[in-house]
């Protein structure tokens, strides 16, 4: 039985993969007396909502990246992430490269693809706009002035970027992480066999 899966899916999943996120929405999706409460409480705004809403009716699982994927051993045949990984702290990152070497199997793939430093860096030499340079890089910490933010971030977590790579740094992480025949791609190239239901493209501007 092939199996791939899409980790950090978030409103973008794979049709015929399975697909996971960390997203606080799907515990609520799977939770509807947190969901009531939730609601009654003021603590979801509209959008958040439909959030829990969607979720449910695409059937996305709840996975922590960071922690643990709830994964057999060498059970997947390949695993795709895109704008995941420079979400995660460095020990973060790790304990996830970890996660996803236990549960591939022993030929599996991982495509990982995250926004490009150099592509930021090399906009900003050109620009020399710094406020549209650090805008870019998506690195501010969330507001917690009120008590709504700080309740909010205690539920759904960091949701900025907390590292930024270029194919090289990636490239030696993942090496140093025990993965053999590393290789930076351009779009729409991949070593996973059948890419039914990918977008290699995706967000391919960064």
């Amino acid at each position: 039985m092939t199996l791939r899966v899409n980790i950090g899916c978030g409103r973008t999943p794979s049709d015929g993969w399975l697909n996971m996120d960390n997203s606080f929405a799907i515990k609520l999706a799977n939770n509807p007396v947190w969901f009531k409460v939730s609601k009654w409480l003021g603590l979801l705004d509209a959008g958040q909502i439909e959030n829990v809403e969607w979720n449910k009716s695409n059937n996305i699982q709840f996975a922590d990246a960071a922690k643990s994927l709830p994964l057999e051993d060498a059970s997947v045949d390949c695993i795709y992430t895109s704008h995941m990984v420079e979400h995660l702290s460095r020990q973060g990152v790790k304990k996830f490269l970890r996660e996803a070497r236990r549960v591939l199997k022993p030929k599996g793939v991982l495509r990982i693809s995250v926004p490009d430093l150099k592509i930021a860096v090399d906009t900003y030499l050109r620009s020399r706009d710094a406020d549209a340079f650090m805008s870019t890089l998506l690195v501010e910490s969330p507001p917690i002035a009120t008590l709504k933010q700080k309740v909010s971030l205690m539920v759904a977590g960091y949701r900025h970027h907390q590292w930024m790579y270029d194919g090289a740094s990636l490239s030696k992480l993942l090496k140093e992480m025990g993965f053999r025949e590393v290789e930076i791609c351009e779009n729409g190239a991949t070593k996973i066999a059948n890419i039914d239901g990918l977008d290699l493209n995706e967000r391919a501007a960064e």
